[in-house]
């Protein structure tokens, strides 16, 4: 049951079940059922989440569909009568409402879990229910928002309960694949068949703030494990931090937040006429200064050239950044998601370093672990599925070393990254903007088209390493730096880049501005030629791109 009494009109204040506060009731409802004094979110009923998340007066229900009793099962009481009680109780037909409605002026089909009716459990109803919903958006293509708030599986059902599970996940999984946009709100709580299933299957995961979601429930594990749970576990913000939710929100930032998504991931991308240019060589020569290989690198390296995130907010309209590889962790070395660039809608992913001491050890210098680049790669994919061009920000010395990373799997992650970047079937946009360093930037450089910003670098290894491998201690960095050819000008001349992107005097850290709208105006050209072309075409050629790569001698 709710953690706070419903209100009638005989009760005016309720005691919070979190902090004890008494909360006036009128006030409580004004606030969303949001605690005033401690931030607690009470259960709301799916009519409640509804009239909260949709545009007023849009939702339009489906024909509702409730649960026989295919066991004629009975505990202490029989199951119909169970569901009686429960029908009488909420008013709904079972767990789950759906319909059709608008968020933000779009059109969404939604699927609202209700906790109040027999603890959100999926038996059959909730399972078609939940499948109805995910087929009428893919014959309609339209987005699909969930809300959950699940117990798990209904006992009273039993191996057809389980079946829901299949069902449902099936469901998702065709949206997914037929690249119609699916996203999932988990609130408090969400457990078992429903978290195992539907609810973690959906393109964008948003955890309501404070909600507990899992598989099984904390006392469940407690009694099976004796073990002490740590702080937090099984929070919304314990799971966004182990890589497993892409945003935690407050409800009021949810309905906000989704019609960002929709607006950023909806229909088909377009590039305005005055960025497609007319046939051509890809190349952008530009103006291309070279001052010297060892004076490139150090120019790179400042710590006041825009980052990633610089540039993003610079040049996007708007951007959500998306969180995790839904398996360890999320990697804030980074950063990604839809984005929108003059209206061109876009998946934007780059490395991102910092300004400060404090930045730059939060973002691992801008060394990113296995989670980042499955990160990366989860949200490329994505990206294809939705039919979003991806443009990435190059700016790494290279991926983390170090144990951890090898435990789990950094050459893995890396070369999955490389592989799968080269099939996408959407354009390919990478800009190197400051460091690009080894395997570590090529897994976001493997595009149609790579610019490379005047003063920035890009090279197999450091010239300090290289000099240390090759000449036993790295005081030949500099002579080295040279040897590689690392420059903006001897990349462009090897075939390694395809445009140059101008700087402005003094370099990008002297006038961000001007740095990020010329580099705004190199994407969207390149977006801009690349918009013509087939997915077929476009791995073709990437494809061919790499393999014209290098010089080699027949012997």
């Amino acid at each position: 049951m709710p953690p706070v009494a419903t209100a009638t009109p005989s009760v005016t204040w309720v005691k919070c079940s979190r902090c004890d506060a008494l909360v006036y009731v009128p006030r409580l409802e004004r606030g969303s059922r949001i605690c005033p004094e401690c931030g607690h979110h009470q259960r709301l009923s799916a009519g409640e989440r509804v009239a909260l998340m949709l545009d007023e007066g849009s939702f339009v229900s489906a024909r509702q569909v409730r649960s026989a009793d295919p066991l004629g099962f009975t505990d202490t009481r029989p199951y119909p009568e169970r569901l009686a009680e429960a029908r009488e109780r909420t008013g709904l037909a079972d767990a789950v409402l759906h319909g059709r409605g608008r968020i933000g002026g779009r059109p969404v089909v939604v699927a609202v879990m209700d906790f109040a009716f027999m603890g959100g459990s999926m038996g059959s109803a909730v399972g078609e229910a939940v499948t109805r919903a995910a087929e009428e958006a893919l014959a309609t293509r339209t987005p699909l928002v969930v809300v959950t708030a699940s117990g798990g599986a209904r006992m009273q059902e039993g191996c057809l309960s389980l079946m829901q599970m299949a069902k449902t996940a099936g469901a998702l999984r065709r949206l997914s694949e037929a690249g119609v946009l699916s996203v999932c709100v988990l609130t408090d709580p969400t457990f078992g068949g429903v978290t195992a299933s539907f609810a973690t299957l959906a393109d964008v995961l948003i955890g309501e703030q404070g909600a507990l979601i899992g598989f099984a429930g904390p006392r469940v594990i407690k009694a099976a494990t004796r073990e002490r749970l740590p702080e937090g576990f099984q929070t919304a913000a314990f799971l966004h931090e182990r890589g497993m939710l892409d945003r935690v929100e407050s409800r009021g930032a949810i309905r906000p937040l989704l019609a960002r998504l929709l607006t950023l991931c909806g229909g088909p991308w377009t590039v305005a006429p005055d960025h497609r240019p007319a046939p051509g060589p890809d190349a952008e020569a530009g103006a291309v200064t070279d001052g010297g290989a060892w004076e490139t690198v150090r120019t790179a390296r400042d710590i006041a050239r825009p980052t990633a995130l610089d540039y993003i907010w610079r040049i996007c309209d708007d951007f959500v950044e998306l969180h995790g590889d839904r398996i360890h962790g999320d990697d804030p070395a980074i950063v990604g998601g839809p984005a929108s660039i003059d209206g061109v809608r876009v998946m934007v992913i780059g490395h991102q370093k910092g300004h400060t001491t404090q930045e730059l050890v939060a973002r691992n210098f801008g060394m990113p672990h296995p989670e980042g680049y499955r990160k990366a790669l989860r949200l490329m994919r994505l990206a294809e599925r939705l039919g979003l061009p991806v443009v990435t920000v190059v700016d790494t010395q290279g991926a983390a070393p170090g144990v951890g990373a090898e435990e789990r799997g950094q050459a893995w992650a890396i070369a999955e990254t490389i592989a799968g970047m080269g099939e996408l079937a959407v354009p390919v946009v990478a800009t190197v903007v400051g460091e690009g360093g080894s395997g570590g930037a090529l897994a976001l450089a493997v595009a149609d088209t790579v610019l490379m910003m005047e003063h920035a670098c890009y090279s197999v290894i450091s010239p300090e390493s290289c000099s240390t491998i090759l000449m036993g201690d790295p005081s030949h960095a500099e002579a080295m730096a040279g040897a590689l050819r690392i420059t903006a000008s001897e990349l462009l001349r090897l075939g390694v880049v395809d445009g140059v992107v101008e700087e402005p005097a003094g370099g990008t850290q002297a006038s961000p501005a001007d740095a990020a709208e010329e580099l705004k105006r190199s994407v969207l050209r390149a977006l801009g030629r690349l918009s013509v072309l087939e997915p077929a075409e476009l791995r073709r050629r990437r494809a061919d791109r790499f393999r014209r790569m290098g010089r080699a001698l027949d012997d």
